[in-house]
């Protein structure tokens, strides 16, 4: 396949074949003050990429000569190709989009059937976008990004394309009815932005038009309306400093835009919302710890991240569009062990997706007598939801309902009428009934009980002995309940490993409070959560450090860095993938800026005091005994820039601590667009983890 990228790739290939047997001199280890890596943040520099494919090499020659790599490699492919997932929806006027990725169709294929179909179980699907088909005539590597389509018909839709799997996109017009893109239609090249229809020649966009436009974090803080003339009028200006200015169609029950809601984001936890309307600009009367959820009957929803004129912090609100300066109406408060995970809005109702103790539920809000009343809908017990999709032409949702054991189902809920019905299931993929769930709690530094899940083989014994994977995050109010993963499921519960998941403070399973209570200058107690849990563990005999291996990406390559150098006598493998590592540049490099408010401002003495005493990079020492991690990321992540795994792992080496390193050069910050590209990824996972913890 012909792809913009394969010079690159073909590069990478020539230069791993020279040097696989020969990696030279390691590099030097840093003297005091200084960071003789930083060429490593030049993302395609030829000495970059260099070094990049001698790690791929050599990570190549150890993790897929492993006779375990070919089984396992064959059986992630099994589960990322199968025919028989979920083809799951997107409901689109009356009808129902999906994308599908096989092995066919790596990149996948934008396709739509009849809701009718699609209910039934026998959906009529047409393909309106081939991305392999459309990457090989335009000489890219398409992966689709989502589409806004114009209602109430939505016939028209603005496509967004993304070349690699990057977070930046290109928006292309599209004409569903004859499934091609408007010839002289709207179009946007590749950036990172935000685009909604106020009418049928009209747009609100927030890009970056021009040098000077874009922010520290890489966004837009400029909004424009922009007609098809290629007129384009300035309606809204935040400040550099800000993270990224974005906006939404505010639209009545007919699909009619009433205005815009726009938010200004301060930081990355705090907005200022305005409404625009009429052409005048209304500032919304709401702290600045909020989010926008959407619009209906008449009202704007937004979750509360603080507390505010007597509504306690975590609570659902509405404003009303025809007075915005008057009284919030409280439609939901959550009690002390829920928290609001997503709210999504129909038609006319309003569906907010809860945890109560890490365990999911759904409740449908509707504004009758002049008060909200909510009313909890009919699904599976013990199972975490995720709402799919939501209509706006009526009070359809679509919600995902899954567990560790139980594979993922698919239910349509009218909303209006509490009606549900389970429209598909996806097959088991590994034999759960040889396995077992518990939730356990323990104590961290501080004395915070800290929930955990273990997932392990039934008759596990209690002697230490069971290898164990254990996940963490822990920020960014995301909280992380229990899911289906096929893969771990297949290639290591099967083989007789243990999964956990620890629910260390920053995620969002108890709400804000449990998030802010480990921001900035607290963040250490994150990590010390993580720790008390993997101490926990081998207390109670489920595992113990010479089986114990860790596994984050993200942010959780933050908690993975600083596990490794606070505490290497707690595990014996460490996977870290498309890490944040080097927390004092991070700011720097790609959309870190946007991170400041989590983390904290390196270029203040006073963080950067505190933000020194964790960060990986800086804080690994020589003659530590560290054990072997396996460090990847993506060179096209855009997000996360890839220069803090290649640092972390060109530090390790200079120190002479045993690492493999692998960067895949397609997928973006996701790492997943790609089936066959993510078995490969899995298989070395696990292959790593089974020469660490089971041999």
């Amino acid at each position: 396949m012909k792809t913009r990228f394969r010079p690159l790739t073909r590069a990478l290939s020539l230069v791993a074949a020279v040097l696989a047997l020969n990696l030279g001199p390691p590099p030097r280890a840093a003297p005091a003050g200084e960071d003789p890596f930083l060429w490593l943040e030049d993302i395609e520099s030829p000495r970059a990429l260099e070094w990049v494919a001698r790690q791929n090499a050599r990570t190549s020659a150890v993790l897929e000569s492993d006779k375990r790599y070919a089984p396992f490699l064959a059986e992630a492919r099994a589960i990322f190709t199968a025919p028989d997932r979920i083809a799951w929806p997107s409901l689109r006027g009356s009808e129902v989009d999906n994308v599908w990725q096989d092995a066919g169709h790596v990149q996948g294929v934008w396709r739509t059937s009849s809701a009718a179909a699609y209910r039934s179980g026998r959906p009529d699907w047409t393909t309106l976008i081939d991305l392999d088909a459309l990457s090989k005539a335009e000489g890219r590597h398409w992966i689709f990004k989502g589409a806004t389509c114009l209602p109430p018909a939505a016939r028209l839709c603005l496509v967004r394309l993304s070349d690699g799997g990057g977070d930046a996109v290109e928006v292309r017009e599209f004409d569903v009815a004859r499934r091609a893109f408007v010839e002289g239609g709207f179009r946007f090249p590749a950036s990172k932005l935000t685009v909604d229809w106020l009418d049928a020649d009209t747009l609100a966009v927030a890009r970056v038009a021009a040098d000077g436009e874009a922010t520290a974090s890489g966004y837009p803080y400029i909004l424009r309306t922009v007609n098809r003339r290629g007129e384009s009028r300035e309606i809204f200006r935040g400040q550099p400093t800000d993270v990224s200015v974005a906006a939404s169609v505010l639209r009545d029950e007919a699909g009619r835009s009433q205005g815009l809601v726009i938010n200004r984001a301060v930081d990355f936890f705090r907005s200022e919302f305005s409404l625009w309307r009429d052409g005048k600009l209304i500032r919304l009367p709401l702290p600045l710890h909020a989010t926008y959820q959407g619009s209906a009957q008449g009202r704007m929803i937004f979750i509360l991240k603080e507390d505010w004129k007597g509504l306690s912090s975590g609570s659902v609100i509405a404003l009303r569009r025809d007075d915005p300066g008057g009284a919030p109406e409280r439609v939901f408060t959550p009690g002390q062990s829920q928290a609001v995970q997503d709210v999504s809005v129909t038609a006319g109702l309003v569906a907010i997706n809860l945890l109560d103790e890490v365990k999911g539920a759904v409740e449908v809000f509707d504004m009758t007598r002049g008060r909200w009343t909510g009313e909890r809908l009919s699904l599976p017990r013990d199972a975490t939801f995720q709402i799919v999709s939501a209509s706006d032409v009526d009070d359809v949702l679509m919600i995902s309902a899954e567990g560790f054991l139980d594979p993922p189902s698919l239910w349509r809920v009218d909303a209006a009428t509490g009606e549900t019905s389970r429209i598909a299931s996806l097959p088991p993929r590994f034999p759960a009934e040889g396995a077992q769930v518990a939730q356990y709690w323990a104590t961290s530094s501080d004395g915070v009980r800290i929930p955990y899940f273990v997932v392990s083989p039934k008759g596990a014994r209690k002697d230490g002995s069971t290898p164990t994977l254990m996940y963490g995050y822990g920020g960014f109010e995301i909280a992380k309940p229990p899911i289906y993963l096929p893969e771990m499921g297949r290639l290591w519960l099967a083989r007789g490993g243990a999964y956990v998941i620890a629910n260390i403070r920053g995620g969002g399973e108890f709400g804000p409070a449990w998030h802010q209570s480990v921001m900035r200058e607290k963040r250490q107690l994150a990590f010390d959560d993580f720790a008390a849990v993997a101490r926990d563990m081998t207390a109670r005999g489920l595992t113990s450090p010479r089986r114990l291996g860790i596994y984050g990406r993200s942010n959780g390559g933050v908690l993975t860095t600083v596990s490794m150098t606070q505490h290497p006598e707690l595990w014996n493998a460490v996977v870290v993938e498309s890490p944040l590592v080097d927390m004092l540049r991070y700011h720097k490099l790609s959309a870190g800026a946007s991170w400041v408010g989590e983390y904290g401002d390196p270029d203040l003495p006073a963080d950067a005091a505190f933000i020194s005493r964790y960060s990986g990079y800086q804080n690994l020492r020589p003659g530590v005994a560290y054990p072997e991690a396996y460090i990847t990321t993506n060179t096209r992540d855009d997000r996360v820039h890839p220069g803090h795994a290649r640092k972390f792992a060109a530090q390790l080496e200079a120190l002479g601590v045993p690492y493999l390193y692998y960067e895949q050069t397609l997928g973006g910050h996701s790492n997943d667009s790609d089936p066959e590209l993510n078995a490969r990824r899995w298989a070395r996972h696990y292959v790593y983890l089974a020469r660490r913890l089971m041999d």
